[in-house]
């Protein structure tokens, strides 16, 4: 049986039997992960009732690690701006925290007030940080960075490297603070990876990966370049800024070392890169992957991390598209379909697989990812 090409005419509304080209945006694979996450959030959601603090605690840790993957893939993976100074966001989310709860704001207002301030802040920010392309943008970040860590150190309140506490949490009970700050990072968890996904099945999407892949292409048909660019970065600052103030909320303590530290933005490269940059389900995945390793071997000390340092290289040299872009590469499977899908869809009596397999190059040929 011959396929025609896809310069044929697409008929994004084929009916069910008729020969053709089809587009399609969900597939009944994507459609039943996406029901299983609901009831998966649902069971989650519980946990604090039945579950043990620790458990609990480390369950608000792995929601904080999805935060900061997906933020990071999002400027990184889509917009194409790789940064290695997004310990800033992190660290002036966890800041603003501090300063918004000594003001007198109760501490879980503060922490999403603060990170709309970060996140509002990184308007300005982005008028010259978006001005640097490729390595002067992950260098410029990082200066960013250690000029936050500075001015932050200059807070009397902070008092330098020694830090203070968010006295304010301590009004609650400790399981009541658990099970509040599991709650707030858990929907916090939700609704930016979903914010995210919104983001890139729009026209801002498709224009941001279109920047990725080729920026001056992009100029050329008419993306505004700089708009698209500065909606990622701040959208990903507010998202870092949030994972801070959540992070602060479970160590109570605040110590700039340790919230601008670099090792915050190695593990977003570290979680993304292993789970597969440019997708939706790498992020998380790679985040799973970097939790349970954690888990297992956090305490090791130095060999722990070189051990994280062993594992990103062997996944640069024999994975380069991550866990997740492998799985596409074999399978074609894409449970969070951020992009468009052309299908050929067979006649009725034909098996499709069959049909798709005459399309030659064009097998499971999609759009958008």
């Amino acid at each position: 049986m011959t396929v025609p090409t896809l310069s044929a005419v697409v008929n994004p509304a084929a009916p069910t039997g008729q020969p053709g080209w089809a587009i399609e945006r969900w597939t009944r694979a994507s459609a039943t992960f996406a029901v299983a996450a609901v009831l998966l959030l649902a069971v989650l959601a519980l946990a604090p009732l039945g579950l043990q603090a620790g458990v609990v605690d480390r369950l608000t840790t792995l929601f904080i690690y999805i935060i900061l993957a997906v933020m990071w893939n999002a400027l990184a993976g889509y917009a194409g701006l790789v940064s290695i100074g997004h310990q800033a966001f992190f660290g002036l989310g966890a800041y603003a925290m501090v300063r918004l709860a000594d003001a007198g704001l109760g501490p879980y207002p503060a922490l999403l007030v603060g990170a709309a301030l970060v996140a509002l802040a990184a308007v300005p920010l982005a008028v010259f940080m978006l001005r640097l392309q490729g390595g002067e943008f992950a260098i410029g970040m990082w200066v960013l960075a250690a000029l936050a860590h500075l001015c932050v150190n200059l807070d009397s309140l902070v008092q330098g490297e020694t830090g203070t506490s968010m006295i304010a949490l301590q009004q609650y009970a400790a399981d009541d603070r658990r099970a509040a700050t599991y709650w707030l990072a858990l929907a916090a968890m939700a609704g930016l990876c979903w914010a995210v996904f919104v983001l890139l099945r729009s026209k801002v999407g498709t224009a941001a990966q279109a920047i990725r892949d080729n920026e001056t292409a992009a100029i050329s048909i008419g993306v505004h370049v700089v708009a698209v660019k500065r909606l990622v970065f701040v959208l990903s600052a507010f998202g870092c800024a949030v994972a801070g103030g959540l992070w602060l909320a479970t160590s109570i303590s605040f110590q700039p070392k340790t919230y601008f530290s670099v090792q915050w933005t190695a593990y977003m490269i570290f979680m993304v890169l292993v789970g597969g940059i440019g997708t939706m389900e790498g992020p998380i995945l790679g985040a799973l992957l970097f939790f349970a390793v954690e888990t297992l071997w956090g305490g090791q000390g130095v060999l722990y991390l070189i051990g994280l340092g062993a594992i990103a290289l062997l996944f640069a040299l024999f994975l380069p598209k991550g866990l997740w872009g492998a799985v596409q590469q074999r399978w074609d499977v894409h449970l969070l379909s951020a992009g468009y899908r052309v299908r050929w869809q067979a006649p009725h009596g034909v098996h499709a697989d069959r049909a798709v397999v005459g399309a030659g190059d064009e097998r499971g040929a999609h759009t958008g990812r």
